[in-house]
């Protein structure tokens, strides 16, 4: 190939680009960016509605939420969140319900952004029980949900129970901490005494299940459905992984026949829903 051959092809080339690539490279830029900045959280499906993108946060009950089958009826399940009222719950180490901190919004129990409404307490006492409790996690959040609670021994801002521990893994420092070992304050953990194993925990913004199975001193964690911890109450393991958690201090820790079910106010947004209870007799 001559050299005034290849300054010619050359030239075409660059030509080329500046003519057809470069403006075609600058409409795909401008598209991009627009869609980059474009203020939305949702996607428009094949109709043109608008339709959730995946992990957004769901603040309404549907139709199935917050009641009871036939078949549950019959098992025994019983509701302690129908949605609209809050009459079985009251705030720890008092009569009435908080007056902030707290609130229900289509179907939805949440702690609100701005806390300080503190604990709320079932106001009956279980023993024996199987506890579902319906819970949505903002980024960064920590909660839980206490059992066997004892109100006789306030914590600043809490009260004291074994606890299944509602928390944020990814960006919650507490999940890189714990007295029994690395995964005792993770989400479905028995709260800084045993790590939860194998759990399969949905992305933060979606709608996970807790579960506690008691009977007697026989305890288990699930989440979404699959068996994640058990233990026994007052075994000498108990005893020796108590003595090396922050409850060491509480006598009877755990060990009380009965006690209220808690959901725990620890100021940061978390949404409950389809919380259900039923009741064995002792075995």
């Amino acid at each position: 190939m001559s050299l005034y051959f290849y300054t010619i092809q050359s030239n075409k080339i660059k030509n080329l680009m500046k003519g057809t690539i470069q403006p075609l490279a600058w409409a795909a830029l401008i598209v991009l960016a627009f869609r980059c900045q474009t203020p939305t959280a949702q996607s428009l499906d094949a109709t043109g509605a608008q339709e959730p993108l995946p992990n957004a946060i769901s603040t309404s009950a549907t139709e199935e939420d917050n009641r009871l089958s036939e078949q549950e009826k019959q098992e025994g399940w019983v509701l302690l969140f129908d949605g609209t009222s809050m009459d079985q719950w009251r705030k720890a180490g008092k009569d009435a319900f908080p007056k902030k901190g707290w609130k229900i919004d289509k179907g939805i129990l949440s702690v609100t952004a701005s806390g300080k409404g503190g604990d709320i307490v079932t106001k009956k006492s279980y023993a024996n029980f199987d506890l579902k409790v319906d819970f949505q996690l903002t980024e960064g959040a920590n909660s839980g949900i206490k059992y066997f609670v004892m109100e006789d021994y306030p914590e600043p801002g809490s009260v004291i129970g074994l606890e299944y521990q509602l928390l944020d893994d990814e960006r919650h420092p507490d999940a890189k901490e714990g007295n029994n070992g690395l995964g005792c304050r993770t989400v479905a953990a028995l709260y800084d005494l045993i790590a939860p194993q194998n759990k399969k925990m949905k992305p933060i913004g979606e709608w996970n299940q807790a579960e506690i199975r008691v009977r007697g001193n026989q305890v288990e964690h699930w989440l979404n459905g699959q068996k994640v911890l058990s233990y026994e109450r007052g075994s000498a393991q108990y005893n020796q992984l108590v003595e090396k958690s922050k409850y060491k201090d509480f006598e009877n820790f755990g060990l009380i026949e009965q006690g209220p079910v808690l959901l725990q106010d620890h100021g940061d947004p978390v949404n409950f829903k389809n919380i259900k209870i039923r009741e064995h007799t002792a075995s």
